[in-house]
């Protein structure tokens, strides 16, 4: 099955690497106006309150990975990707910063639950870290506040990525035919190939995500620059982790529980792409965490 291939291919390092730490709330002077589409409420089903959760993708993902979170929900495009602005500079501080700006922007209020998976996941405890006041609960989905190194296959992508671009073609079979020379697994083709697109005006098609730009990031991307002896979110915080995945190992519960004492851990019968691999079991572990608010 393509999600289990997807789960192994994305396995990384265990090595754990605490950050030097990083001043609790910093400033860039370069804050993004992020791209979202807001899933309304329906049906009953979902946490007992209507306080609005926001939910970040993974790298070279997008807001339209998560349609299957229960409602009422942000899904939010990071800087570099989907319909949200590009920037040269692609690291946590940036990220969190253009996601605190959201947050303030859109007055969600503080009893607001950030979701993120993967690098969104990294986005969404930076966040959590820096400003603490803007959330209420942080869900966090296979990943963990370490810097650990990317597996190479992110970086096998992204020269895939810009071959496809050199090569200006103008049907996704030709781009699909390209990357198979890379990776072989049909799963993760169609996902990174999601970000294929047509501009006006062009014959030619070409990546949304600025590939060139997110390669030269991988080692950003890989780090968690914060120190839990100097930062730490004190509120309620959920650690979801795909049992066939290589991204939570045991020995990095140590670390969470420092940076976020009153953490509980949920295992998934999945890879890494929890979300999308058990859609149903991820709600009921999210809405049992959020309904229940008696114990820490």
């Amino acid at each position: 099955m393509a999600t289990t291939t997807l789960s192994s291919r994305f396995a990384r390092s265990s090595k754990i690497i605490l950050g030097t730490g990083i001043r609790n709330y910093t400033t860039t002077k370069e804050i993004l106006p992020l791209a979202y589409h807001l899933h309304e409420p329906t049906g009953s089903s979902g946490p007992r309150n209507d306080a609005p959760m926001v939910v970040m993708h993974g790298l070279f993902g997008s807001k339209q990975n998560h349609r299957s979170i229960s409602k009422p929900v942000y899904a939010l495009d990071l800087r570099n990707h989907g319909e949200s602005p590009h920037s040269k500079r692609h690291d946590y501080e940036a990220m969190a910063e253009d996601v605190e700006h959201f947050l303030i922007d859109k007055k969600l209020g503080p009893k607001t639950t950030l979701i993120g998976h993967s690098m969104g996941a990294k986005t969404a405890m930076a966040v959590s870290l820096r400003r603490p006041d803007l959330i209420d609960n942080l869900i966090v989905v296979d990943n963990a506040p370490v810097s650990a190194v990317l597996h190479s296959s992110f970086g096998t992508y992204a020269r895939a990525m810009r071959q496809i671009e050199d090569a200006r073609i103008t049907r996704q079979s030709e781009a699909d035919a390209i990357l198979q020379q890379y990776e072989p697994d049909l799963g993760i083709r169609h996902f990174l190939l999601t970000n294929l697109t047509r501009l006006p005006g062009s014959k030619y098609l070409t990546f949304r995500v600025p590939v060139g730009i997110l390669g030269k990031a991988l080692d950003k991307i890989a780090e968690f620059p914060f120190d839990p002896e100097k930062t730490r979110f004190e509120k309620r915080a959920l650690f979801v982790r795909g049992t066939r995945s290589a991204y939570v190992p045991d020995e990095m519960i140590p670390v969470i529980g420092r940076f976020f004492p009153l953490f509980r851990l949920r295992d998934i019968e999945a890879g890494h792409w929890v979300i999308s691999e058990k859609p149903n079991d991820f709600k009921d572990a999210v809405v049992e965490f959020l309904n229940d608010t008696d114990t820490a």
